[in-house]
């Protein structure tokens, strides 16, 4: 009889090893798909501040290109102005300049 006992409480711990295992088993899958679904999330808002870093960088570009583009305008504008009022003088100082450039390219 003790030997039948015996054999049931063994039959019994196998049962229940078995049990464990299957449960192991199952929270192992249940925390690696809960892993693979933060490490998703992660990376989607990874992508949305890329996103929005990248767009930021660009409208901070093409603020400052507008503005280079508006102060060169200006500038050319300015020139303009200049050569209008005192077309004489300009054109002495653009030969005055184009003698001095020659000279420094003759060295």
């Amino acid at each position: 009889m003790e030997a039948k006992s015996n054999q049931n409480d063994y039959e019994q711990v196998k049962e229940d090893l078995q049990k464990l295992r299957d449960d192991l088993s199952k929270l192992t899958k249940t925390v690696a798909e809960g892993q693979k679904s933060n490490i998703s999330n992660l990376r989607d808002e990874i992508r949305r501040e890329s996103r929005e870093a990248f767009d930021q960088v660009r409208q901070r570009g093409d603020e400052a290109f507008n503005r280079a583009r508006d102060a060169g305008s200006k500038a050319v504008h300015d020139a303009e102005h200049k050569i209008e009022e005192r077309p004489f003088l300009s054109i002495v100082i653009m030969f005055l300049a184009g003698l001095l450039v020659g000279r420094l390219l003759d060295r």
